[in-house]
């Protein structure tokens, strides 16, 4: 029997539909939100073609191997005597996972932990008086063995902490007299008597807000980022955040590998000419060319990253600043922890804006035996990457190489519903998912219409990552 061909009455004269030529869904980009959109809509039964311009996955988010790290920062031909590619993973876009947070709850709706392999992030350190200390934990001990405080601000930092453990949205005998939706931050910290530089490192280091503007608002919502920082911190009790073996690049491939069960079209180092729009003005497809050949695709609604829309759909936001570096030792001053994060508020070095410091080794099979990388990124403001990372790269010891980049980032002009292109956000600076979480669920409502259910417990999954 002869093969049936296909034909789409819509395609123009001369061009030849892209893959199976019509779908529910036309996602632009292999990055982790993009692929975990992909993943998620094929799972609801979404017919997906997912198109990339890059010959692998991930787009910012992917991993490198060492090749390819020095290629991709023009740095000439990478050194013979630090391994073999197989060792290096390298992330350009690197964070860690909170251990209880959104995106690891993703993963289990997902089952995408199927596919990958986790460990726990050693330490979580807070930048104080020109030195970094570790966070601690709310065991009575670590607190009271702290320097980070006087003896009396730990037991008022320490009465604090019970109190947000014991906090419950719905039963207000647990509230202690104290409506966290009307109480402001700054005065649930006064309240409890703490510092000002206690509630500095509380704010951003551990309920990771970026700035100071929370202070004056509702207490509520930064109580229950503080919540899941502790609950995160509980399960390892050495720091809230998980990583994946091998890099980060292995988040979008295994979302990308649950569309593909579920039919999902891929088609790589395929670049996008155009996005159609119909007389109203939405868009209802792409065009690509391949061999002198003109490809389209049709589809109701567009998702994707910035990068593959016009300058008329997003508007730029901040420039993010970052630094790979290589090293052969650990960030000194950590206890000789292989991974860990650093953050240093932006206050405490003459800053509006954080600086995040994060540092991987072998064991999480991302450089050589022996080889370490450290990555210092923040928003910049003085438009001098080294002045904008200086308080960061000093905390490093001596370099063996670096790799400095600065991206513009951008943000949808429109939610997507008048035109039908939904539009994520460009990776922010920070070395955690927590934020980019939450452009990943508006984006996912945006596109569904409904909220994405994340009522999955990860304490209550059985075994560990």
């Amino acid at each position: 029997m002869a093969e049936e061909t296909k034909t789409f009455d819509w395609l123009p004269e001369g061009t030849e539909a892209l893959a199976d030529g019509e779908y529910d869904c036309i996602v632009l980009g292999t990055g982790l939100k993009e692929c975990v959109i992909s993943g998620l809509l094929s799972v609801k039964g979404k017919k997906i073609l997912q198109v990339d311009r890059n010959g692998y996955y991930g787009g910012d988010g992917a991993s490198l191997n060492l090749t390819n790290l020095f290629e991709k920062f023009g740095a000439g031909d990478a050194p013979t005597n630090m391994g073999e590619n197989r060792d290096y993973n390298v992330d350009l876009v690197p964070k860690f996972i909170m251990a209880c947070g959104n995106l690891t709850k993703m993963l289990l709706h997902t089952k995408v932990t199927r596919y990958l392999d986790f460990k726990s992030i050693s330490g979580s350190y807070v930048y104080k008086a020109g030195k970094i200390h570790k966070i601690p934990t709310s065991g009575v001990q670590e607190v009271l063995q702290s320097p980070l405080m006087s003896l009396f601000e730990k037991r008022r930092f320490r009465s604090f902490m019970i109190f947000v453990d014991k906090y419950k949205e719905e039963s207000s005998e647990t509230w202690e007299g104290r409506d966290l939706t009307t109480m402001t931050m700054n005065q649930l910290y006064k309240d409890f008597g703490l510092q000002p530089d206690t509630a500095q490192f509380i704010s951003h280091a551990m309920c990771l807000k970026l700035d100071e503007s929370h202070m004056n608002e509702p207490a509520l919502p930064t109580v229950k980022e503080l919540q899941i920082y502790m609950y995160s911190l509980m399960r390892y009790g050495t720091s809230p955040y998980i990583y994946p073996c091998y890099g980060l690049g292995g988040l979008p491939e295994g979302f990308s590998r649950i569309c593909a069960i579920h039919g999902g079209t891929f088609m790589l180092n395929q670049d996008v000419d155009e996005i159609v729009f119909d007389a109203e003005g939405k868009a209802c497809g792409i065009k690509c060319s391949e061999d002198g050949k003109k490809m389209m695709a049709k589809a109701p609604m567009i998702v994707g990253d910035p990068s593959y829309f016009s300058q008329d759909k997003v508007k730029p936001t901040s420039q993010v600043v970052r630094c790979i570096c290589l090293l052969n030792h650990p960030i000194p001053d950590t206890k000789d922890s292989e991974s860990v994060q650093i953050v240093v508020p932006g206050p405490q070095v003459g800053r509006i804006n954080d600086v995040f410091v994060c540092s991987m080794g072998n064991s999480l099979q991302v450089t050589a035996p022996g080889v370490y990388v450290a990555i210092v990124s923040t928003i910049s403001e003085k438009h001098d990457p080294d002045e904008d990372l200086a308080s960061g790269l000093r905390l490093l010891g001596p370099i063996l190489k670096r790799f400095t980049s600065v991206s513009q980032q951008y943000e949808p002009v429109a939610d997507g519903t008048s035109d039908n292109c939904y539009i994520s956000k460009s990776f922010d600076a920070t070395s955690h998912f927590e934020n980019d979480c939450d452009d990943l669920l508006s984006l996912y409502k945006r596109v569904t219409g409904e909220e994405l259910d994340l009522s999955i417990n990860a304490d209550s999954v059985e075994g560990d990552y």
